[in-house]
């Protein structure tokens, strides 16, 4: 600076008195003092660098005085002096006097002397150090930035000439020049300039000054080294300056007697060696004998300087330990004040450079003893205790686990005296004791008001917690977090304090150390012990008890408080957050993090916590905390206290049941402003509004109102009377437009988070069904064509995805066009979507995104989803695509998927993606997304089966994708094998295959079983087990509570279980010898496993599916002969026998199920049903194995005899579909059954005479229901929804399956005509049912009669073998008369099978669909067999039993006659009717028929020929003629 300038500063600022006498100061009260001194500071240093003090000193060390700038202007230096004698008044003179005074003292000595004495010695009384140091403290708390480091290189210039000309003993208090210097040395740089100068000039004066008292004063060469720590380097150097000391400094009152002194008594050598510390341990400094030192007088005391090496650390040591022998004494405050500056250099040493803490481990080992002792003392020096403690919080970063273990034994933390382990001993602080540290705050910092203790306390906490210790070690932890919780948080700010920001910074540590907690991962704590972690600790004490109150009421301090604090701060820019409005925002921003996780990790309950209560109660007019929060929208200083505020209740907003609109009272529309205001700045921090939007996407389904405010819709009636929806000007959605505009990109560009928060909050809206935000975006031009550009672009490989948040924002897309196209019809999308999804088609989207996600799923498998940091959006982006494609499914020509290629192309990238997941069964990351895709593999396949094909391509793959599955953890993997059994199935089915077509059967039928084997074990003892906790019989669904390892019934029909059964019934229908099963059969004990779960769950009526899948392999096993071997020497019969008899006697609980009108209801599975598949399969047995199983047969049919009988005498009143079925499948077994009528006679006399009776009633009752279809309708329609009558029931409970078979149910809802098709589809099925359990029955029955060639032609035949079967009656039975069946029933079927054969000709249609037969080809042809073969069992029938009649010598010659007669005239009837027929082509006879029956000599195959060769027509002409005779 020009000399010029200089004057015109200093002479400004003096007619300013140095800021005190400002324009207008009057009007400035006290609390603008700091600024004001401010301005003192800063005008004293300004004219400190003009005076240029640095270039003076180098001239003065070149001794070159004259190039300084002011020595050549010496008028204006006489100014100066003038000026500078009138200074002295205010403290602020003081360094420009100092530095003036020493300018010129250098530049002209001898002229000014006597001014440069005045003006200095001023200085030295307006204490000029003292003046600095405050100088520098003030500036540096307002943080460390620029002018601080300038003030400190200004006054370290000044500082260090002063030192070098002039002596240090003038300089006033040498203590004040230490501070200074201290002060000065605060800035990083300069610690590392002073160990690079001279030590003779500037600060290594003083440095060299404080050695030379060093140790007789310990303090100021500590302090000074203190502040020389800056980094590491200076750190080591200052180890190793004072690991090696020359020179000892002792004060003799008088002269010791052993030394000799020399003659001019300046020298004394040693004449024995000395100990220093008499009371020291091992640890010592012993001066050796003949040690020289010099002596000073001093203040008639003699200052001896001994030249003796030794290491201070060493000497710090034994002072400890002095310190420790002393503690009981009343030396102990005297000689803490040596001890706290070594505590305090260590503390800055270890905290600069953690490595040198090794080496002065003699100390800090000291440090615990230190603090036991010293709590004890009876005025404890808080000082010193709180250094120690700050020295083990340092320690503890490094090793938290030694320093834990080692503080336990001293007491001084809160402890238990005996292991605590429920939530409420912890809360009511049982046996717990404070420790020393309690006792200390109670007792001494609260009556001082100082806290010094406190905050290295809660330093310490946090740090040892941050240390992750283990569990047992935090579980130590937990009564000191609990006196924090209990004692402090609550309590702090009514303390006593005797210096300003105190409380506050401890209000700031307390919730740093609850946010440390809460943000801990505690995975070890879960599981290691049944005491409450310290994470659930602070949970419940902040959410019930009234610490959770303080933290309200910090966040309830309000953005205005907080604004008039950070105004009233000096400055308010501090870099490093000193000041007190940063403290504030800081504690603030905890609270509301604390807040959150609090209520985010608080486990569920029924009850409101006082803490979530206090946050929701609305108030008047405004003043609740929900207005509180949302207003801090309004801070500017920390972008990170709104952010924090609107996550709080957008966390609030989630959870609580309250209105954030209701809360903000008038002032909503104002926050709306300010929230939209910032969301539209171009500037403003991204993480805001993202926070926003975020809070926004929230608000959509939780706060109406809110969310209404913010859309600000505004409604005009539209021309037509329908409303119209437009933006207002303070609509959100502008913005949101905004961000997602793809033109706009170009300008500003938009960071993935905030668009993807923009694209949430439109997902949101269209999630939530709001229309009217909906019709308003829709309308918007090019709405659609930005949504979805996204979808367009191409995104980086999964290996180099560095933003994760793009895949959540096509996810989201994507999951907002299928919410689309799945709510609005299909004609009326908008055509913009429409041109959009055509592109999305025609620019080939779908196998883009179909080869993206199937990237994804390979990279995850190859990082075994361990590097994988954005697994969540990959698991959203799969479940997206997997969302469009089932909507693409099913809406293929809206979303043009209709080419096969693309279609097996995004199939196969599925299949693959899946099985790369499902490959690495060690990871659950891997696994979790495999099952994801495997759901979308299963849609896909079962959707698009029949375009799928080769087969071959699919099942390879699957059998991996299985084995992966089968290696995995068992519950973890429980419903994605369900779904791969699933996609067997469906690929098994999608067409027929040998074992050849499938790679690796036998191992894949293997993998199958030996699942099936452990989950039927499985099942079985869950089934036991909720046998013995005594659960409801029906109740499949009660759930163990103990048994966490099977949450799940293991009986569900998509349950491994039971698809287990499914899938291998399916691959032992491909087996057709069946050896592949044979071979598993004996390697594996499936089948007696299977047995006895089958025979528990059908004696408790559980497990209705598994029992229903069982049965269904078992019947495709017994096809056939190894299988049906295997299957009944397992037992089969034991397990089913007896215990099939539980399923139908339960019934009288009133089961009653819903009518079966459709075949779909009937398949359902039910008991009912089980009976029948358990009757199929005793049918399927007898038939394949024959004699081999025909005991167990005749068990069966004995064992179910009532049953049996009921069910066919039940046909005639309950022409149900699940009774029709059930007499279809029990005259079926008796059909088989009735081929070893003879062992059966033997066996079961009784029995086979009842059954054949009820045969008889059975076919006249099929005939005459099937002769007349009014009355058949009008049965079906009278009967519609009631029960079973119980006249028909004489014997056992009726099964609960009489359910009619009209669907007059629906016919309110359903215009008539379709009422009348369903009843007419009813109908025909009845008719059909009733149909072939006339075939079957007459085919049983003419295993009853003899054989009409035997009869015709064998004498010697015994007749006494066959029963009469029919009465000798030839009238056509009417259906209500209890008529037994007679010959005239057998004319009547002949005649019903001849009318529905001339129906079937007239018209093709109705009764053929109805049946379901495939092709239109096949139906009536079947039909016509069936009826063919109806007839010829009838006309058998007729000629065996009218020549047992006539062979009977028991039966009246005249009955014979009779007979005789009526039997040619009306079969002689019946031929003609019979030529007609076949003259018009009739069918041939079944041979090889649907049904299974005994080919008898008359059912041998014709082709159409001339009736007169028709086999039938001769056979009945022949028998005619024979009567006839």
């Amino acid at each position: 600076m020009a000399p010029s300038d200089l004057l015109v500063l200093t002479k400004m600022f003096k007619e300013q008195g140095f800021g005190s006498r400002q324009t207008n100061r009057h009007l400035v009260d006290e609390t603008m003092d700091p600024f004001v001194d401010r301005i003192g500071y800063f005008s004293a240093l300004i004219l400190v660098e003009g005076m240029d003090i640095e270039s003076l000193h180098k001239c003065a060390l070149d001794d070159r005085r004259e190039l300084h700038q002011f020595a050549q202007d010496g008028l204006i230096c006489q100014d100066m002096d003038r000026l500078m004698m009138t200074f002295g008044d205010i403290p602020h003179h003081a360094p420009v006097l100092l530095a003036w005074a020493l300018l010129r003292h250098t530049l002209n000595p001898e002229e000014t002397s006597s001014i440069v004495r005045k003006i200095g010695g001023t200085a030295i009384q307006l204490n000029v150090f003292q003046y600095l140091t405050r100088l520098l403290r003030s500036l540096a708390s307002g943080g460390n930035d620029c002018t601080t480091s300038t003030a400190c290189m200004c006054v370290y210039g000044l500082l260090s000439f002063v030192l070098t000309s002039l002596e240090l003993h003038t300089l006033g208090n040498q203590q004040d020049v230490i501070d200074t210097a201290c002060e000065v040395l605060a800035d990083p740089s300069l610690p590392e300039l002073f160990w690079g100068t001279e030590p003779t000039s500037g600060l290594g004066i003083i440095l060299d000054s404080v050695c030379g008292m060093f140790p007789h004063l310990l303090s100021p060469l500590l302090q000074l080294l203190r502040a020389l720590v800056s980094g590491k380097s200076t750190a080591k150097k200052v180890y190793s300056f004072l690991d090696k000391m020359s020179f000892y400094n002792e004060l003799y009152k008088h002269k010791p007697h052993d030394v000799i002194s020399h003659e001019d008594g300046t020298l004394w050598r040693r004449q024995t060696p000395k100990l220093l510390y008499p009371l020291g341990g091992q640890t010592n400094l012993r001066i050796p004998q003949g040690t020289v030192g010099q002596v000073m007088l001093d203040d008639r005391a003699y200052l001896v300087r001994w030249e003796y090496s030794y290491s201070s650390w060493t000497l710090f040591t034994c002072e400890i330990e002095m310190l420790l022998h002393v503690v009981s004494t009343a030396d102990v405050i005297q000689h803490c004040q040596r001890v706290k500056p070594i505590i305090d250099l260590v503390h800055k040493v270890i905290s600069t450079d953690l490595s040198i803490a090794d080496c002065l481990l003699p100390i800090t080992s000291r440090i615990y003893m230190l603090l036991q002792r010293l709590t004890t003392v009876i005025s404890p020096p808080v000082d010193v205790i709180a250094s120690c403690v700050n020295c083990l919080t340092v320690l503890a970063a490094r090793n938290p686990a030694k320093v834990w273990t080692d503080l336990r034994h001293t007491g001084f933390l809160p402890f238990v005296a005996h292991q605590v382990s429920s939530m409420s001993q912890m809360i009511s602080a049982e046996g717990m004791n404070a420790g020393g540290y309690g006792n200390l705050l109670m007792n001494s910092e609260q009556p001082q008001g100082e806290y010094g203790v406190t905050i290295a306390f809660l330093r310490l906490i946090t740090t040892l917690v941050k240390g992750q210790l283990g569990s047992t070690q935090s579980q130590g932890l937990v009564p000191c977090v609990m006196f924090v919780l209990k004692e402090m948080l609550p309590s702090y700010h009514k303390w006593r304090y005797t210096s300003h920001g105190v409380r506050e910074q401890i209000g700031c540590l307390i919730l740093e150390l609850i946010h440390a907690i809460l943000n801990l991962c505690h995975e070890t704590d879960m599981h290691s012990s049944h005491t409450p972690s310290l994470q659930s600790l602070c949970i419940c004490s902040l959410a019930y008890t009234e610490a959770g109150q303080t933290v309200i009421n910090i966040m309830g301090i309000g953005v205005d408080t907080i604004d008039m604090v950070m105004a009233a701060q000096p400055r308010s820019d501090g870099a490093e957050g000193q000041g007190q409005g940063q403290l504030l925002i800081k504690t603030v921003k905890l609270a509301f993090s604390v807040t959150n996780n609090v209520i985010r990790l608080k486990p569920p309950s029924n009850v409101v916590s006082p803490l979530e209560q206090a946050l929701t109660q609305h108030g008047a007019h405004g003043n609740n905390l929900i207005a509180v929060l949302a207003k801090y929208i309004y801070h500017k200083h920390d972008p990170a206290l709104p952010r924090l505020a609107i996550q709080l209740l957008k966390r609030l907003a989630t959870v609580a049941p309250m209105s954030v609109y209701a809360c903000l009272g008038n002032d909503a529309a104002a926050i709306r402003d300010a929230f939209l205001t910032r969301l539209q700045s171009k500037i403003e921090d991204m993480r805001i509004k993202v926070m926003i939007l975020e809070f926004l996407t929230v608000a959509v389904e939780t706060q109406p109102g809110l969310i209404e405010l913010f859309l600000n819709l505004e409604v005009k009636d539209g021309s037509d009377g329908s409303k119209e929806f437009s933006l207002g000007v303070w609509s959100c959605l502008h913005v949101v437009l905004e961000l997602i505009d793809s033109q706009q990109q170009d300008r500003y560009w938009c960071p993935p988070l905030l668009h993807r928060a923009a694209i949430a909050f439109l997902h949101a809206l269209w999630q939530d069904r709001r229309d009217s935000a909906m019709l308003v975006l829709r309308t918007k031009p090019k709405f659609w064509e930005n949504l979805t550009s996204p979808l367009f672009g191409t995104l980086s490989p999964p290996s180099e995805t560095s933003e994760p948040s793009i895949l959540e924002t096509c996810a989201l897309i994507m999951k907002i066009i299928c919410l689309e196209i799945y709510y609005v019809v299909k004609g009326s999308l908008d055509q913009s979507l429409k041109d959009t999804l055509k592109k999305f088609s025609n620019e080939k989207r779908f196998a883009y995104w179909s080869g993206f996600v199937k990237s994804l799923a390979v990279h995850t498998a190859d990082t075994e989803g361990s590097s994988c940091t954005a697994l969540v959006e990959y698991q959203m982006l799969v479940s997206a695509w997997r969302m469009l494609l089932i909507i693409a499914t099913s809406h293929a020509e809206i979303m043009h998927l209709t080419d096969v290629a693309v279609r097996r192309q995004l199939f196969l990238d599925a299949l693959d993606g899946t099985k790369a997941l499902l490959l690495v069964p060690a990871s659950v990351n891997c696994l979790r997304l495999g099952s994801m895709m495997c759901t979308l593999l299963l849609i896909l396949l079962r959707q698009w089966k029949r375009e799928l094909s080769p087969v071959d391509e699919i099942l390879g793959p699957l059998t991996e994708i299985l084995e992966g599955v089968l290696q995995a953890d068992r519950q973890l993997m429980e419903k994605t094998k369900a779904k791969v059994f699933s996609a067997f199935i469906t690929v098994l089915q999608m067409k027929d295959m040998r074992v050849s077509d499938i790679p690796q059967y036998s191992q894949l039928v293997l993998n199958v079983c030996e699942t099936l084997q452990e989950e039927v074990i499985a099942l079985f003892d869950q089934t036991r087990h909720s046998l013995a906790s005594g659960s409801a019989t029906e109740d499949k669904d009660s759930m163990e509570t103990d048994d966490c390892s099977r949450p799940r019934h293991k009986d569900q029909r998509d349950g491994v279980c039971v698809l287990g059964l499914h899938l291998a019934k399916e691959l032992c229908e491909v087996d057709e010898d069946g050896d592949s099963w044979l071979q598993v059969t004996r390697r594996l004990p499936i089948l007696p496993t299977l047995f006895t779960t089958l025979e528990v769950s059908l004696r408790m009526k559980q497990n209705l599916h598994f029992t229903e899948a069982a049965l269904h392999l078992l019947l495709t096993l017994a096809r056939t002969q190894q299988g049906a071997t295997a299957v009944a020497g397992a037992g089969i019969t034991q397990s089913i026998c007896l215990p099939l008899l539980s399923v139908y006697q339960l019934s009288t609980n009133g089961m009653v199920q819903t009518p079966s009108t459709s075949r779909k209801s009937l398949d359902a599975p039910s008991w009912p049903g089980v009976y029948r598949l358990s009757m199929s399969l005793m049918e399927r047995l007898l038939k394949t194995l024959r004699y081999n199983f025909l005991t167990e047969a005749l068990d069966f049919v004995g064992v179910h005899q009532e049953r049996t009988l009921q069910c066919l005498n039940a046909v005639r009143t309950v022409q149900s579909l699940a009774c029709l079925e059930e007499a279809d499948h029990t005259v079926g077994f008796i059909l088989q059954l009735s081929s070893f009528m003879k062992e059966w006679h033997f066996h079961l006399p009784q029995l086979m005479r009842d059954v054949q009776v009820n045969l008889g009633y059975l076919c006249q009752a099929c005939a005459s229901l099937l002769h007349s279809r009014a009355m058949l309708q009008h049965r079906l329609q009278s009967k519609n929804g009631d029960g079973i009558p119980s006249a028909i029931a004489p014997r056992v409970s009726r099964p609960p399956t009489a359910v009619p078979a009209a669907s007059s149910c629906s016919s309110s809802k359903q215009p008539t005509a379709d009422t009348e098709a369903s009843e007419q589809r009813a109908l025909h099925m009845v008719q059909y049912g009733l149909l072939k359990i006339l075939s079957r029955t007459l085919a049983a029955l003419r295993h009853f009669t003899p054989d009409v060639c035997q009869i015709l032609l064998d004498q010697s035949l015994d007749l006494a073998e066959y029963n009469f079967l029919f009465a000798l009656s030839f009238t056509t039975p009417t259906f209500d008369s209890e008529v037994a069946p007679s010959f005239g029933t057998l004319l009547a079927t002949v005649n019903v099978a001849l009318n529905m054969l001339g129906e079937l000709d007239k018209k093709k249609e109705p009764l053929t669909q109805a049946v379901g037969l495939s092709t239109q080809a096949e139906g009536p042809r079947t039909l016509k067999s069936l009826l063919m073969f109806t007839m010829e069992n009838c006309f058998y029938l007729l000629i065996s039993q009218a020549m047992r009649y006539l062979r009977d010598p028991a039966v009246h010659p005249r009955d014979k006659q009779r007979m005789k007669q009526e039997l040619s005239s009306e079969l002689s009837t019946l031929l003609s009717s019979l030529s007609r027929y076949f003259r018009r082509g009739a069918p041939s006879s079944p041979a090889a028929g649907v049904l299974p029956s005994p080919q008898g000599k008359s059912t041998s195959v014709s082709k159409a020929s001339p009736e007169s060769q028709e086999p039938l027509i001769q056979l009945v002409q022949a028998f005619v003629r024979h009567v006839q005779r």
